[in-house]
């Protein structure tokens, strides 16, 4: 299904049943598409991570616990 941004500001509700019944929902803005709304999986394993480096820490071999490194960047700034 295809809506704008016009109709998600004013019809989210209807939008997210439509989502919610399965389909998936491409919101256009000035006719191109520029987001999908998709129904989210009920899958708990999908969201979890066997790492929990993951994203842009997954492979920065320099990093071995994330809150140790960032608050080494932020102890400059206090």
């Amino acid at each position: 299904m295809e809506s704008t941004a016009k109709d998600l500001r004013f019809n989210t509700k209807e939008l997210l049943e439509t989502v919610r019944r399965g389909e998936e929902v491409v919101i256009t803005y000035r006719g191109k598409p520029c987001a999908k709304l998709v129904p989210l999986n009920k899958n708990k394993n999908s969201m979890e991570h066997e790492n929990e480096l993951f994203g842009v820490w997954k492979n920065n071999k320099e990093v071995e616990d994330v809150s140790e490194y960032v608050d080494n960047l932020r102890k400059g700034r206090f």
